[in-house]
């Protein structure tokens, strides 16, 4: 270099970048490669460095472009390991303990989220913990992020070995699908588990996929990149300013260490009506995530005084500490389902005025403590005082890593960061859980979900890669029914169109849902059923794998003969009289009445005494499709159908930017 000439400060940072050879975070001790297909290793170094990969008994180099990133592919590799995978330029890496097999991404929403033994407790999951002695199944967590430009990197997560001591993490429906395949193939399993609650499909697609859509174009159209910094800073300004308003002023560095004690001044605070997560308030705060303080003052009979006592405060997201009069009398962390109920000794509560904090602790999503009115009580000794109703409330702490912009807040946002940097790892095909956010628009879901899929695919470049889903558990989300209209209903026929794309599947589970719950505990079968769908599908053994599949209606007279794919060995109801429920008939009215029906040979007979002439049948045709009991007698439940095309509750409602 010439005496006086000096790189300009950008270039300079170009170079030191990149000092050291760098992977992906996903390329990490404990990890899975797929099997039988090129393994890709990609990451960054300085530019024109040589890299140098050494796996089994391949090694291989390549050379680093302009701008620092390097990728290879290693030759296809049998199942086997565990490995050593090192990578060499200037600098050298080392992952050890590498597994080849089979690799899943596993994504969605909360039911894909929900844990083993997290916030949701799913059925028998101390057992389930206890008998987790699987170090081949694996887990790769990925970090929650949104970003509205797609990332090189997730911005955390490391795989994890499956025992008793890490269980309790990994995705439930994604640990018994690998458990199963795991059972039958004696390969390892790898599970990326890259889903958040509450999301909706939009989020998790593509910027192009969108332009290229007939269906969403004009919607992405005026999205560009600079538009989507803008809005996401403005949703941030727009917060900031309606926190200040509510509680006068705010800054991230609060003292908050007064706000639990029983004297603290809170008469300027705002109030705020609960049970009830804040987004549902209509204050402004929908698209807050952060640390929020309640408090409520009860009164206390001198007679009750001193005594023991029982706090509670139904469910709470995310996470709380709780105190009494300035005492901590519990905390639950990350467990968005569960009731809380703390314990509060002898001596706190003392008579007449006495305060309860709470601090709540939102990372995403939904706010707040919520659930049943009952469930908010004070109960001492067999007296219970409600708790429901007006608390105070104040703000301690936006969290501002996500410019206060949540996962469903623009499209594409979990696309870029919770997607996009894992592409291209060697994958064997994805399983996949949600709906639930997306039921309101369940008509427009038939052009957005296949185009999420799509857009994976192509994105990957693996082909068509096995995608298999879970359709909607039943769940009474809103009393939908063939009178009124049922939104999940119709979603639940859309992830059923999606079928029509190349190697996909389908896990029906309106059978083991629950009515009051949105999270259903039975995790085990919805795993098992998926692992069915694969173990036809992707690895061909030859075994039903599908519940009975309407496949058309023939009319004689007042009856109508159903007719069914996927009959397997036959179909049965488990009814233990041997009645079938959940099909309901209309005539031209459109007027839908309950039928009878009874099963003839491989298909169904249904009718009704007030439809003389039928032209429609309904089954399972409601949020709460419990009562439906159709299956085959490979114990598979029917698929949700209706035969008419009349037009549905959700065929109106569009997807708009920011709403």
């Amino acid at each position: 270099m010439k005496k006086g000439y000096s790189l300009p400060l950008a270039l300079l940072f170009f170079y030191s970048a990149f000092a050291d050879v760098k992977l992906p975070k996903i390329f990490s001790d404990n990890m899975v490669l797929q099997r039988n297909q090129q393994i890709p290793v990609w990451g960054w170094a300085n530019a024109k460095e040589k890299i140098t990969v050494q796996f089994d008994k391949q090694t291989k180099t390549i050379v680093a472009g302009k701008d620092g990133k390097w990728m290879l592919k290693l030759d296809a590799e049998s199942a086997g390991g565990p490995y050593q995978l090192t990578i060499k330029g200037k600098n050298s890496i080392a992952i050890n303990n590498v597994l080849v097999g089979e690799v899943w991404v596993c994504s969605g929403q909360s039911n894909m989220e929900m844990p083993i033994a997290g916030w949701g407790k799913i059925n028998n999951y101390e057992q389930e913990i206890a008998a987790a002695d699987y170090p081949e199944i694996r887990q790769f967590l990925v970090t929650k992020a949104v970003s509205s430009v797609p990332k090189d990197d997730v911005p955390g997560g490391d795989w994890k070995p499956c025992s008793s001591a890490t269980a309790g993490d990994f995705t439930a429906v994604g640990y018994f699908f690998a458990r199963e395949l795991y059972k039958q193939l004696h390969i390892p399993i790898g599970l990326i588990n890259t889903s958040w609650g509450g999301t909706m499909v939009e989020t998790w697609i593509s910027h192009g996929a969108f332009e290229k859509s007939d269906e969403f174009k004009g919607m992405i159209a005026n999205m560009s990149q600079e538009d989507l910094n803008l809005q996401m800073k403005q949703k941030a300004d727009a917060l900031q300013k309606t926190v200040e308003k509510l509680q006068g002023t705010y800054s991230n560095n609060i003292n908050a260490a007064q706000w639990k004690d029983e004297n603290f001044d809170d008469s300027h605070w705002p109030k705020m009506k609960l049970p009830g997560l804040w987004e549902a308030q209509k204050m402004g705060l929908e698209d807050l995530d952060g640390l929020v303080w309640f408090r409520k003052i009860i009164i206390v009979d001198n007679v009750d005084a001193g005594k023991p006592a029982i706090l509670d405060l139904g469910k709470i997201d995310d996470s709380d500490e709780t105190f009494v009069n300035g005492v901590k009398v519990g905390e639950t962390k990350n467990k968005y389902g569960d009731n809380r109920s703390y314990h509060i000794a002898a001596g706190i509560l003392k008579a007449g005025k006495n305060v309860i904090a709470v601090k709540v602790e939102d990372t995403g999503g939904g706010g707040g403590i919520y659930g049943n009115a009952s469930d908010m009580k004070l109960t001492i000794v067999d007296k219970a005082q409600p708790l429901d109703g007006d608390w105070l409330f104040s703000i301690e702490r936006i969290y501002s890593g996500n410019n206060s912009t949540g996962p469903n807040s623009f499209p594409t946002l979990l696309y870029n960061a919770m997607l996009n940097p894992l592409i291209p790892y060697g994958i064997k095909g994805a399983i996949w859980y949600q709906g639930e956010t997306n039921a309101g628009r369940a008509y427009q879901y038939r052009k957005a979900f296949p185009l999420m899929i799509t857009d994976w695919r192509q994105h990957w470049g693996e082909g068509d890669f096995p995608f298999y889903f879970v359709q909607l558990a039943s769940f009474n989300a809103g009393n939908g029914d063939s009178e009124h209209g049922s939104d999940w209903a119709e979603l639940r026929e859309a992830q059923t169109m999606t079928l029509s794309l190349p190697n996909t599947g389908m896990a029906v589970t309106t059978d083991i849902g629950e009515a009051h719950d949105i999270h259903p505990k039975d995790k085990q079968d919805v795993g098992k059923r998926l692992a069915a769908v694969a173990l036809a599908n992707a690895y061909a053994q030859p075994k039903e794998f599908s519940g009975p599949v309407y496949q058309s209606m023939k009319t004689d007279g007042n009856k109508v003969t159903i007719s069914f794919s996927h009959i397997g060995s036959g179909l049965m109801t488990k009814d233990k009289y041997g009645y079938i429920k959940g099909f309901e008939i209309a005539g031209a009215d459109k007027k839908f009445h309950w039928a009878k029906a009874y099963i003839s040979g491989d298909n169904v007979i249904v009718y009704s005494d007030e439809v003389a002439n039928p032209v429609a049948v309904h089954y399972g045709w409601a949020d709460d499709a419990l009562d439906a009991n159709l299956f085959n007698k490979d114990g598979f439940p029917a698929n949700s159908f209706r035969t008419d095309s009349w037009k549905g509750i959700t065929e109106e409602a569009k997807y708009v930017i920011g709403q």
